[in-house]
């Protein structure tokens, strides 16, 4: 369980509030609270008992989550439900958990990336993210619920553009002691345990690992292309020292 994330230093401008990651948070706790996954509303039925909610829940999920067998195969507007899925959780510990990490790796990606870029970047690594298990495993029936897979586009893109940055852990083999450690360590581990729970989880029920590590790659690799490389050409061309032309003479004096 991860608390804080900051950097090593304080930023050279003023930090500007994180809105869209506080409008994704509170979205997705709206939609967890009003249905029938949070037990707070009265499930529909004749006597709204725990079979009833039972019933409700997995209509819910199947209604807005995604099915990878019917997802290829099924009506046209399962297409949407990779959307609609990023929004719908399965319970508390899932939506508090993937909130936490949401809220702690969220605000500082939002203010490198800006709220536009930062919204549809959230968008498609969770779209992508579904879409790639799905087509790994096309003819599973089991459904998929969550933001996981856009919230690890998140940490990866958060490992590229803020490696050095201290992270406050929470690990259980390590009594629960708040200590602190790189981003780059804490990341790199957590993908290592997806990456390897990924390769025996299989389509089974529970946990879509392959969706994280998927999610991941492409918030990583996103960013690397769209930040870190792009600044190294910037700085080469700023320097003279980008690519020439067969013939063309060296920068510097002549």
């Amino acid at each position: 369980m991860l608390g804080k994330a900051a950097r090593r230093s304080p930023p050279p401008h003023r930090r500007t509030r994180p809105l869209v990651t506080y409008a994704l948070i509170g979205i997705c706790c709206a939609v967890f609270l009003l249905g029938p996954a949070s037990g707070l509303t009265a499930p529909p039925g004749a006597h709204g008992d725990a079979a009833d909610l039972l019933v409700a829940q997995t209509a819910y999920f199947e209604r807005w989550g995604v099915v990878p067998e019917e997802l290829w195969h099924g009506s046209p507007g399962r297409l949407l439900t990779p959307l609609t899925a990023l929004f719908v959780h399965g319970n508390w510990l899932h939506l508090l958990g993937n909130m936490l990490f949401l809220h702690v790796f969220g605000a500082m990606a939002e203010e490198r990336m800006g709220r536009a870029s930062f919204a549809f970047f959230y968008l498609a690594a969770g779209v992508l993210a579904l879409l790639g298990y799905a087509a790994v495993h096309a003819d599973s029936v089991q459904t998929l619920v969550g933001a996981s897979g856009a919230i690890s586009g998140v940490l990866g893109a958060f490992l590229c553009l803020f490696p050095r940055a201290r992270v406050t852990s929470l690990f259980p083999f390590l009594f629960f002691l708040p200590l602190r450690f790189p981003a780059w360590a804490v990341l790199l581990f957590w993908f290592v345990l997806q990456w390897l729970a990924a390769r025996t989880a299989g389509d089974r029920p529970g946990v879509a690992y392959l969706a994280h590590v998927l999610g991941f790659s492409l918030g990583f690799l996103y960013a690397w292309a769209r930040y870190r490389c792009a600044a190294r050409v910037k700085r080469a061309a700023a320097s003279g020292d980008g690519p020439r032309a067969p013939g063309d003479p060296p920068p510097g004096p002549r």
